[in-house]
């Protein structure tokens, strides 16, 4: 690959500082809901769940998730596929609490869990994702593309 083509695959600088946010985001968020497993129903008002197991269990699989932004930070478009993965549960997530919210199980106030763990972060990862598919059609590798965090577009 020539130099001018390698310059336009470079990841751009806000990529790694957002995934840094949302590893950081999502630790915090996870040690939250593990220690301290009945705040978020207190705050918007719903019935404790019998089970706090249940939403530690969510808590620690929103912590992984913050492991893995924080590694893939080191290198965003060659490690796109932690960045999708992570897209995928941020908008499958709040699929499922539209169900649950129009099915009358959870209040609109539960949306702010919504806001603040999904719906920030669509259109950031979204573009980690498309400068990926960028970057993998200018130098396809069989492991996906080889490029520098610099100062790219």
């Amino acid at each position: 690959m020539d130099r001018a083509a390698a310059e336009h695959v470079t990841a751009a600088r806000w990529m790694a500082p957002v995934l840094v946010a949302a590893g950081i985001y999502n630790l915090a968020w996870g040690a939250l809901a593990i220690l301290a497993p009945q705040w978020c129903f207190r705050v918007v008002g719903m019935e404790i769940p019998n089970y706090p197991e249940l939403w530690q269990c969510i808590g620690m699989i929103v912590g992984v998730y913050g492991i893995g932004y924080l590694a893939a930070a080191t290198d965003p478009l060659r490690h796109w596929p932690i960045v999708l993965v992570g897209l995928l549960g941020k908008v499958l997530g709040p699929i499922g609490f539209a169900g649950a919210l129009l099915s009358g199980r959870f209040p609109i106030a539960f949306g702010w869990n919504i806001l603040t763990n999904d719906l920030v972060w669509w259109i950031p990862f979204a573009g980690i994702l498309w400068a990926a598919w960028r970057a993998a059609r200018v130098s396809p590798a069989a492991d996906g593309p080889r490029v520098a965090v610099g100062n790219g577009g």
